[in-house]
């Protein structure tokens, strides 16, 4: 008796071998057709007159008219000498009456050739069937590109999802709610730029290959440059070029833009992501949360038309105003502890061991403070949340606070438990930053991989004086996930990385 394990290698190589000879017919049929001098891959263009969802949009205005369209067979049912075939364009979808004739005997004997997934091109009048479906009365088929693989059975459609994110491709045409979120994704991107313009905001580009991979916490990807035999990293952050800009005296810019990190893989991480950072002057990071509550509230009232979205079941109300609390007051609030009444690293390291809470020998309070946050807090933060005035410690680009220089004007925006953005009041005394590199530069030396190093022309930059600054990065992909209702990062990255199948 087999096993089911055994079962099912014996279904999957018999399902293997009948796709092999389906392959086989379509690559004959493909033969047939080039003998015949009707290569499809030798027609260059075809003129399209209306895309599926105009057909069903301005059915009042169409009907009877002429249109032409184009797209990929999804389905087919021959009927003798009449047959219906649908097609799937960027838009949408369409029933098209395939009639012999209308097309005449031999291209209908042509078109009964056609297999799901070949690429048409329709020309025909606009009608209703009996069944109230409307459709396209074609007068001409023209089969525009071959499809010499198998889609996946329709009933069951592509859901295995190592092979959706491998063949994103395949992804689109089978899964309908897939292509709607990366139409989505463009139009996030679109308003986003539309609401930052509107600010005067002024949209720039800085270097993907860098020397110095500064302004995050992470560790970079490296590179080398024969002609310049040099070391050089993919940057993991937009932000010391950018600032050297306001320093420049362009006072408002943005980039979005691809940043890499090597790290792992999750459903919060890709190695490469895109990234949208802006810096302000003559404000701070009180700016910068006014700004964030803006154009959260104003990208999805433009994109999903309300400011009230669903995430996993749970509503997320982007059009309150975004709760803003300390860190400190966040783990007193979450956990019951004060870490105002601790007072030195010492008693910070025994509360962790107390709590079951991991850290390094080179951890000081505000990193032990860091860590409790990670550990008790992030869980409970579903609604937009401001959690601001980090210590000092994990902030080495921040402006401390000058009441209370153990935390910085820094906060990160969470929503639905995951961290949405990153702003300070940027650190612009040049004196003051080069401690704090000069301490990156020692948690470097002692094995912190993701540690800053010390970038000698940006404190240059800072010399010649960088006026009071705001600044925000904001994850595009996180924005995505949230806006678009998607669990996974992959679910928002067309393209994401995937382990090698050689492997």
């Amino acid at each position: 008796m087999k096993t089911v394990a055994e079962e099912n290698k014996v279904q999957n190589a018999n399902n293997a071998q009948d796709v092999n000879e389906l392959i086989k017919v379509k690559m004959q049929k493909l033969a047939d057709l080039q003998e015949a001098g009707k290569d499809p891959f030798q027609i260059m263009k075809y003129d399209v007159t209306h895309h599926t969802i105009d057909v069903k949009d301005n059915f009042e205005n169409l009907e009877g008219q002429i249109v032409a369209i184009a797209g990929r067979i999804m389905t087919k049912r021959v009927m003798g000498k009449a047959s219906f075939i649908n097609i799937q364009d960027k838009l949408g979808n369409i029933q098209s009456y395939i009639q012999r004739d209308s097309i005449g005997e031999e291209e209908y004997a042509g078109f009964k050739k056609f297999d799901i997934g070949d690429i048409v091109g329709i020309k025909g009048e606009v009608f209703k069937t009996h069944a109230g479906e409307i459709s396209v009365r074609a007068n001409e088929i023209l089969l525009l590109s071959k499809c010499l693989q198998v889609l996946p059975e329709k009933f069951h459609g592509l859901t295995d999802t190592d092979t959706r994110y491998r063949q994103r491709y395949v992804d689109l045409m089978m899964n309908p709610e897939v292509k709607e979120t990366f139409i989505k994704r463009s139009a996030i991107i679109r308003e986003i730029r539309n609401y930052l313009d509107g600010e005067d905001f002024i949209e720039v580009e800085t270097p993907v290959l860098v020397k110095n991979a500064g302004g995050a916490a992470a560790r970079p990807f490296m590179t080398h440059h024969n002609s310049l035999d040099e070391d050089l990293n993919l940057r993991i952050s937009l932000e010391l070029y950018l600032k050297r800009l306001i320093v420049g005296g362009l006072e408002r810019v943005y980039e979005i833009g691809r940043v890499f990190r090597n790290e792992g893989l999750s459903v919060r991480h890709n190695p490469e992501f895109t990234l949208l950072e802006l810096y302000q002057a003559y404000t701070d990071y009180n700016g910068m949360m006014d700004l964030t509550e803006k154009l959260f509230r104003t990208v999805a009232e433009k994109v999903i038309g309300t400011t009230k979205i669903s995430y996993e079941g749970v509503e997320i109300d982007l059009g309150k105003p975004f709760e803003r609390i300390t860190m400190v007051e966040a783990v007193k609030k979450y956990k019951g502890i004060d870490f105002d009444q601790v007072k030195t690293e010492e008693e910070a390291k025994a509360l962790a061991k107390e709590h079951h809470v991991s850290f390094e020998d080179r951890h000081k309070k505000g990193d032990i403070l860091s860590l409790f946050f990670e550990e008790f807090v992030e869980e409970h933060l579903i609604q937009p949340t401001f959690v601001i005035d980090h210590p000092v410690e994990i902030s080495p680009l921040t402006k401390k606070k000058p009441e209370n220089p153990e935390y910085t004007e820094r906060f990160e925006l969470f929503v639905t438990k995951r961290e949405m953005a990153n702003a300070y009041s940027e650190l612009n005394d040049p004196i003051d930053q080069r401690e704090r590199f000069v301490a990156q530069e020692a948690l470097k030396a002692a094995g912190d991989e993701e540690a800053n190093s010390m970038d000698e022309d940006f404190l240059n930059a800072l010399a010649y004086g960088m006026p009071p600054t705001g600044g925000i990065g904001i994850g595009i992909d996180r924005l995505v996930m949230l806006l678009t209702d998607s669990s996974a990062i992959r679910d928002v990255l067309l393209f994401p990385t995937m382990k090698s199948l050689d492997k």
